[in-house]
């Protein structure tokens, strides 16, 4: 017997908050990570390095961030299983999603060449920092395996509501990284290439902590089933949740990207302004997540087990704490905000300009809602093809909003656009909420 065979059938508070914690947990540790990485390098006292890390640290996001589809369509499909019962195909998929994860990062890898030369194309920087940043690049690139794996791991472990085990592996990774940073750039002078061994370290390690914590799986023989592993059914239904979630991820990213273009007319301080801003928006992500996240697994698992009762608790329980994460929240960015903005930004034109938009900071954790939890409903459900849909009616309607706006209304109309958007993928989404409930109770 595994481990994802027992989970209780009741939907309370407690089960909620359980799944829920660890994630926002894990969240934190992100920028904190990025802080420290950048601490360290900074202790060598040059510009370059800092620069090189940053560069080089996007770059990689951006190329794995397109593999953020393995963890949330991991997690819908396997908490179906687990609903269904259906304890050997739990184990047959994450086979699955290890394999993507190994196969990606090897295309990764033979790509990296036109991959970095791109990405030094479309963000340019002095000869210095760009030789540096190839240096990270090329030594960070080949634990792109793991990294991808990783993904496929944690939605795996989102599925069976083990998001404790989540915590364990990212505070695992960043401890291993944040060890090793010290060690090999302070310690053994290694610089920039001793931040890129760190990482690559951490990030073989994590998938090596990963499979530990997902030894159940391993113990019974369904998770080399090959011809279940490889049935063309389930691959067929994974690949269609998976490029439904690309793209609307994509266009999820067209709507940020635009924002920051459209912000960068409006001089300097109110770009600084906008970015400092855009840090409540993370702030918001890092906490709603969590309940999302909930609602990934509970939903899921009802929708597995065709219990459309347990389906609407579900809901209604990682809702109502969503609700309350948001408020508070909210509540916090009113009194906390501007203090929130000195600590991040020290010039005081930039400070300024960042207080006359705090407002929308303060009403984007309430309005942004009903899209994080929906979001979570429909991926638990596997309802792809309305997020993707959707998706595109939100981006649609975001560039109406901001083409009529933001010529009147400057930087307040892009805002007001960008919660529009928020607010629109909501409201599509609940209008198409009714089919997914008539789909678990047929």
């Amino acid at each position: 017997m595994t481990e994802t065979a027992a989970l209780p059938q009741d939907i309370t508070n407690r089960r909620v908050l359980k799944i829920a914690l660890p994630i926002v947990l894990s969240n934190v540790t992100i920028p904190i990570l990025g802080a420290l990485d950048t601490g360290v390098v900074g202790q060598l006292g040059e510009a370059a390095p800092i620069g090189a890390v940053g560069i080089g640290a996007v770059v990689l996001s951006a190329i794995y961030w397109i593999f953020g589809f393995l963890r949330m369509g991991t997690t819908g499909l396997a908490a179906q299983a687990l609903g269904q019962g259906n304890r050997a195909e739990v184990a047959a998929l994450l086979t699955r999603v290890l394999m993507i994860g190994f196969v990606g990062g090897a295309l990764i890898i033979l790509l990296q060449v036109p991959l970095i030369w791109t990405a030094f194309r479309l963000s340019p920087a002095s000869a210095e920092v760009e030789a540096l940043a190839r240096g990270y690049l090329q030594i960070r690139i080949w634990s792109a395996p793991a990294a991808i794996a990783v993904f496929g791991i944690t939605g795996w472990l989102i599925a069976q509501e083990r998001t404790r085990a989540v915590l364990v592996l990212q505070i695992w990774m960043n401890g291993v990284n944040v060890a090793l940073n010290l060690w090999f750039v302070l310690g053994l002078g290694w610089g920039v290439n001793g931040v890129a061994f760190a990482t690559f370290l951490s990030e073989w390690s994590g998938l090596a902590m990963g499979l530990y914590l997902c030894r159940s799986a391993f113990r019974v023989p369904d998770w080399r089933d090959w011809a279940r592993v490889f049935d063309r059914v389930k691959l067929r239904r994974m690949a269609q949740v998976n490029s439904d979630i690309l793209i609307r991820s994509l266009l999820l990213q067209l709507i940020f990207l635009s924002f920051l273009f459209l912000a960068a007319d409006f001089g300097d301080v109110t770009l600084a302004a906008n970015q400092v801003l855009l840090q409540f928006l993370s702030i918001t992500s890092y906490a709603l997540d969590g309940f999302a996240f909930s609602a990934e697994a509970l939903v899921g698992q009802a929708v597995g087990a065709r219990a459309a009762p347990r389906l609407r608790r579900s809901i209604r329980v990682a809702g109502f704490w969503g609700l309350a994460a948001s408020v508070l929240l909210a509540a916090v960015f009113w009194v906390f905000g501007n203090d929130i903005v000195a600590v991040m930004a020290k010039n005081a034109e930039v400070q300024a300009a960042a207080a006359t938009y705090l407002p929308w900071m303060v009403c984007a954790p309430v309005l942004a809602l009903a899209s994080f939890m929906l979001d979570g409903i429909f991926i638990g459900a596997t309802r792809t093809a309305d997020m993707r849909n959707m998706m595109a009616l939100s981006t649609l309607i975001y560039g109406v909003t901001a083409y009529a706006l933001v010529p009147t209304f400057g930087n307040h109309g892009l805002w007001i656009a960008l919660l529009v958007s928020f607010v629109a993928r909501g409201a599509t989404l609940a209008a198409r909420y009714p089919a997914l409930e008539r789909s678990v109770a047929e």
